[in-house]
């Protein structure tokens, strides 16, 4: 398994330079396969949902779509998809942002009882308790 950079992943995603671009695809579609997926951590999920929100304007819509078919597809592994599952349900029903609700879901599935914000989005997410 061979860990895929965020610079990488949004290339593949945005395929906005030709060259980068032309990298990237190729590596994720030629060399990544079911027996020896591309590995996508939770921190370059994060990164790439800042840069694609920030950078290129991408709708919540559009990244809740973008991250369902990085879990669907075989040929990637997601570090622990089921709690990236669990991050993009609780993304889909709130208006937090997505790293937000990763941050929740990891602190529950390590025996946090609650995580302490100063952010009012993020603390209308289950998990998430606002710091007074």
């Amino acid at each position: 398994m061979i860990g895929i950079d965020t610079n990488v992943l949004i290339r593949y995603i945005a395929q906005d330079d030709l060259h980068q671009a032309q990298l990237a695809t190729k590596f994720i579609e030629k060399t990544c396969t079911t027996e020896n997926p591309g590995f996508i951590n939770h921190i370059t999920l994060c990164e790439m949902c800042w840069v694609l929100k920030r950078l290129y304007k991408t709708r919540r819509e559009q990244l809740h779509q973008i991250i369902e078919q990085l879990l669907r597809t075989a040929e990637l592994a997601i570090q622990q998809p089921q709690i990236i599952w669990m991050a993009l349900e609780a993304f889909q029903k709130s208006a937090a942002d997505f790293p937000d609700c990763l941050i929740a879901q990891v602190n529950a599935a390590n025996n946090c009882t609650a995580t302490v914000t100063l952010d009012q989005e993020a603390a209308r997410v289950a998990g998430f308790q606002i710091l007074a």
